[in-house]
C-alpha cells in the first residue's frame, strides 16, 4: 500500500438511510419505546440519547456510521446505535463484505469541513444524499482496512490519553487561580467595608440596542467577546465610524472599565484593554467604579470570585437562558478594603498569579492544539497511502 490511488464512490459500498422524524405525539422522555437521536445530540464518539419514540420511522444499527446532515452540527459523525433517527441524521450502512465500519468512521472524520463547505441552504446548512453517495473513498481490501483501523485505534488511544492529561492540567491551573480568589474574597477582612454594586459603580448600559454592522470601522464589542477574565478579539465586528457619535449616547467607556455580561452567558467579566474608540451592544453593562473608593482591576477580580458569582446567579432569572436585571445587579452585596492602596496591593498579587496561570494555560492549550493537528495528520496519512506496512 505504498500509493493508495484506487477510489470508489461511497454509494457503491454503503446504503444510506436518511432519517425521518416521528410525530411529536409519539415521542417521550420517559424511556418508552425506541431511543431517538436527532440534531444537537452529537458527541465525539457516541450519540446522546435523550428522547424515545413509540413509532420509529427510520432506524439506525450498531454497525452504521451516523452523520449529522442538517444544522449547526452538520458534518459531525458518530458510531451507530440501535435507535430511531430524525431527519437531521443519516445512517451510513457499509456493505459488510466490502467496507469496514471503523475504516468508514475514520475516513468520514476527515470530511467534516469538506461536507460543511459543500452543504447547501441559505437559512440552514444541509448535506444531501447525493453529496454523500458521490464521495470518493480510497478502497483497499478488508484485511488492509482492518490493519489501518488497528493503527489508528492505537494512535488515537495515545492521543486521547495525552489530551485528557493536558485538559486535566489545564483545569488544575484554572482551579488553582480560582482558589486564590476564593481565599481572598470568601471572608470579610479587617478594614473592609460592606456595600452594594449600585452604591459605588456607575453603569453604562447598551443592552437591547442592535447596531448596523459593517465590514470595517469602529470595533463593536458584544457579549461574545467577553470571557471569564479576558476580552477576546474574536469575533471581530464593526460599526461605521460615522455612526459612533450617534450610537454611543449612553456613555463613553474608558480603558480599564469592567465589562459584565448580563445573559447568554451570565456574569462573564473582563476589562476594557484599549484606549481606542470601541462601541458596545448586546447584553453588556460597562461598570465604572468611583476611583476614590474602588480600583477597577480589583472590581474585576471581585466579580470573578466565587462568592460574588454565586450571589449574582442567585438573583438571575429565566427558564432557558439565565439573566439578571440591572436593578437587581445593583443590589448585589460586595466587600472591599476601605483604602484603595490596599486594593492595589491585592491586585498586584492577583495579577502575578493570573499571569502565571495564563502562561500555564497557554502551554497546555498549545499541547492540545498540537495533539489535534497530530490527529489530523495521522488521518491524512491513513487515507493517502502513507501508513505503509513497514511503518506499522
Amino acid at each position: 500500500m505504498k500509493n493508495m490511488v484506487n477510489t470508489t464512490v461511497l454509494g457503491e459500498l454503503v446504503d444510506l438511510v436518511m432519517g425521518q422524524a416521528p410525530s411529536s405525539k409519539d415521542c417521550n422522555f420517559d424511556g418508552r419505546g425506541t431511543p431517538f437521536v436527532k440534531v444537537g445530540e452529537f458527541g465525539e464518539i457516541r450519540p446522546m440519547i435523550r428522547e424515545w419514540t413509540t413509532n420509529p420511522l427510520r432506524m439506525a444499527r450498531k454497525t452504521d456510521v451516523l452523520l449529522c446532515v442538517v444544522g449547526a452540527t452538520c458534518g459531525k459523525i458518530n458510531l451507530g446505535e440501535e435507535c430511531a433517527i430524525g431527519r437531521s441524521v443519516a445512517a451510513i450502512r457499509p456493505h459488510a463484505t466490502k467496507l469496514d465500519q471503523f475504516y468508514l468512521y475514520y475516513f468520514m472524520m476527515t470530511l467534516v469541513e469538506h461536507l460543511r463547505s459543500g452543504s447547501v441552504g441559505a437559512a440552514q446548512t444541509v448535506i444531501s444524499k447525493e453529496m454523500v453517495e458521490t464521495i470518493q473513498i480510497p478502497l483497499v481490501s478488508l484485511p488492509e482496512q482492518q490493519r489501518i483501523v488497528g493503527i489508528l485505534d492505537e494512535a488515537f488511544e495515545g492521543i486521547t490519553t495525552a489530551k485528557a492529561n493536558a485538559e486535566k492540567n489545564l483545569q488544575n491551573a484554572r482551579a488553582l487561580f480560582e482558589s486564590h480568589l476564593q481565599s481572598i474574597f470568601s471572608k470579610r477582612s479587617k478594614g473592609w467595608i460592606d456595600t452594594t454594586i449600585g452604591d459605588v459603580i456607575r453603569f453604562i448600559d447598551y443592552r437591547g440596542k442592535t447596531p448596523v454592522k459593517t465590514t470595517s470601522g469602529i470595533r463593536l464589542i458584544t457579549a461574545k467577546n467577553v470571557k471569564m477574565g479576558n476580552l477576546q478579539d474574536s469575533p471581530m465586528e464593526f460599526i461605521a465610524s460615522s455612526s459612533y457619535r450617534s450610537w454611543m449616547t449612553r456613555g463613553i467607556p474608558q480603558k480599564g472599565d469592567v465589562l459584565f455580561t448580563t445573559e447568554a452567558p451570565l456574569a462573564n467579566v473582563a476589562q476594557l484593554n484599549t484606549d481606542e474608540k470601541v462601541a458596545f451592544a448586546q447584553r453588556i453593562i460597562i461598570m465604572q467604579p468611583e476611583k476614590t473608593k474602588l480600583d477597577s482591576t480589583f472590581l474585576k477580580y471581585l466579580l470573578l470570585s466565587a462568592p460574588v458569582q454565586q450571589r449574582i446567579r442567585a438573583k438571575g432569572t429565566g427558564a432557558t437562558v439565565q439573566g439578571i436585571k440591572a436593578s437587581l445587579l445593583k443590589l448585589i452585596e460586595i466587600s472591599f478594603p476601605r483604602i484603595v492602596s490596599e486594593q492595589e496591593l491585592i491586585v498586584k498579587k492577583l495579577d502575578a498569579l493570573n499571569a502565571e496561570n495564563q502562561h500555564l494555560e497557554s502551554i497546555y492549550q498549545k499541547k492540545l492544539d498540537a495533539l489535534e493537528e497530530l490527529k489530523k495528520s495521522i488521518l491524512h496519512q491513513a487515507f493517502t497511502g502513507e501508513l505503509t506496512k513497514a511503518a506499522a
